[in-house]
């Protein structure tokens, strides 16, 4: 699965710098965005296969966002794991009531998020489920 295209969107300068090294030195393609309207702009003109989405985002948040991109067909496919800082009780059940297909409580797992990846990586190519 090298060389997949992975977008991480997340206004945090350190999460998204430890995030796209782990999963840059796994061999994945990592592309980047500090919030919803450049995660918006990459997506005009290019297809990641996963989005790491921060959910706690200026502007636009995380779960708007995610709405957004499920309710396009041109979208859609993408799987979204939803990260966040501020794991409250029923975050999980929003996240995933907004259409994100995993989810992820910071600090980041460097350990686990290259395999979760991967699950959902695979999940998307066939079709499956992965990250609940």
């Amino acid at each position: 699965m090298a060389n997949e295209p992975i977008l991480i969107v997340d206004d945090n300068v350190q999460n998204l710098k430890l995030a796209r090294v782990i999963l840059e030195n796994e061999g994945f393609d990592v592309w980047t965005a500090a919030d919803a309207e450049a995660a918006l702009a990459l997506l005009r003109t290019s297809r990641p296969h996963v989005i790491l989405m921060d959910l706690q985002l200026p502007g636009m948040d995380g779960l708007q966002l995610t709405r957004q991109l499920k309710a396009d067909p041109s979208t859609r496919s993408i799987r979204v794991i939803a990260l966040t800082a501020y794991a409250m009780k029923g975050d999980e059940e929003r996240a995933f009531a907004a259409g994100c297909d995993g989810y992820l409580s910071k600090p980041i797992d460097t350990e686990r998020l290259p395999e979760i990846v991967r699950s959902h990586l695979l999940a998307a190519k066939t079709g499956s489920s992965a990250g609940r």
